[in-house]
């Protein structure tokens, strides 16, 4: 008999697709009967069945991890690294609550919203208070964050520069380096901020280990003994040779004006008192015993004390009944008329008397006076006798 044209398509045919008995797909070619969509939205409706398809079957056989039940087709599931939970399921392991924003915490495979995990775990910075979340610095028996761990005396922060214990602070290199020197009464190179410890080389100021330079003409290695001029650093040779003069103070070249003094040469600014380290500036200075000093305090540690006024005399000294007196000071001690050297007077209780004052006291006490004047003389000439 003659085939009959098929007009329904068979059992199990979808979409082009052929499907077996059992459900399987057949092996066999797509329809090729006329359709009205492009084959391009045949292939995604066939992909988006497949999706739909396996995701049914992984869902059917999922469970929470938390409670380890199943989820119902339209149910709202967390995945959290690809762990699956009831949305109710997804809390706190101390508190219980879900978490806020759903930022969590793991320690140890359990979850913790941010304060729980604070509370429980996170160390508090020995500085600022707060909790610390990340990276954590361990010193002085103490936690700190990075950029709280800082040096005690310039803040410099320590946590990747390491630091020294120096009087129970933490401090950096250098601060400890100079710690350290002051205690010592040594200076601490600048350049390697090591102490020096033996003398120094003064450069702009600062101190330097001698061995960090060379002479600018030469190359030689410099010593303390190095001198600077306009910004460079020659040795002891080489800058003779160029005829600048070194300040007596400094140590240093003097480029400017020259204080001549002392037998030695200055800077203006260092020619000063040995007293109050004023520079005289061109004003009088005193000398004795190789210092220098002003009016003022020489006459203070080394000048006459005035018997009547028992202040320093400054200016010109009256010498006279074996005692120093102001100019101003020195007059009778009955009508205070001034007197000079030149002036006739007459001492009673170790004070002058002028002549007129003198004349008219008692005659007995004028007698008194003037024997005991002429006893004096005698005991004087005694003495030189024995000398």
């Amino acid at each position: 008999s003659e085939a009959q044209p098929q007009t329904e398509a068979t059992q199990g045919e979808l979409n082009g697709v052929q499907h077996g008995q059992n459900g399987g797909e057949a092996n066999v070619p797509l329809s090729t009967s006329p359709r009205r969509r492009s084959d391009v939205k045949v292939y995604k409706e066939f992909c988006d069945f497949y999706v739909r398809y396996n995701m049914a079957n992984a869902l059917a056989n999922a469970v929470c991890e938390l409670c380890k039940a199943g989820f119902s087709p339209a149910e709202r599931i967390v995945n959290s690294n690809g762990e699956l939970y009831h949305e109710q399921c997804f809390v706190c392991a101390q508190c219980f609550q879900q978490f806020p924003d759903g930022l969590f915490y793991e320690f140890e495979d359990r979850k913790y919203c941010e304060h729980d995990f604070q509370m429980l775990f996170a160390p508090c910075c020995n500085q600022c208070g707060e909790f610390i979340i990340g990276r954590v610095i361990k010193a002085m028996n103490n936690s700190w964050h990075p950029n709280c761990f800082c040096c005690d005396i310039c803040q410099a922060v320590l946590a990747d520069v390491g630091f020294a214990k120096n009087a129970g602070r933490h401090l950096c290199r250098p601060c400890h380096n100079r710690e350290r020197a002051c205690s010592l009464g040594k200076y601490i190179c600048q350049k390697c901020h090591a102490i020096i410890d033996e003398q120094p080389l003064v450069f702009k100021s600062d101190p330097y280990h001698p061995d960090h330079f060379s002479c600018s003409n030469c190359g030689k290695e410099l010593t303390a003994d190095a001198r600077e001029l306009k910004n460079e650093l020659y040795c002891l040779p080489c800058h003779d040779k160029m005829g600048v003069p070194i300040c007596g103070a400094c140590r240093r070249p003097i480029e400017g004006r020259v204080v001549n003094a002392m037998g030695k040469q200055w800077h203006v600014e260092h020619f000063v008192c040995a007293r109050c380290e004023k520079p005289f500036l061109g004003h009088r200075h005193y000398e004795r015993k190789g210092q220098a000093y002003c009016e003022t305090h020489y006459n203070q540690l080394f000048g006459d004390v005035c018997h009547h006024c028992n202040h320093v005399i400054e200016g010109e000294v009256v010498s006279a009944l074996n005692k120093a007196w102001c100019i101003g000071c020195f007059a009778c001690s009955t009508c205070s008329t001034k007197l000079t050297l030149k002036d006739k007077f007459v001492e009673l209780d170790l004070k002058p008397v002028c002549k007129q004052c003198y004349e008219r006291m008692p005659e007995e006490l004028r007698r008194r006076l003037a024997k005991r004047e002429h006893d004096s003389k005698d005991r004087k000439k005694k003495m030189g006798i024995c000398l």
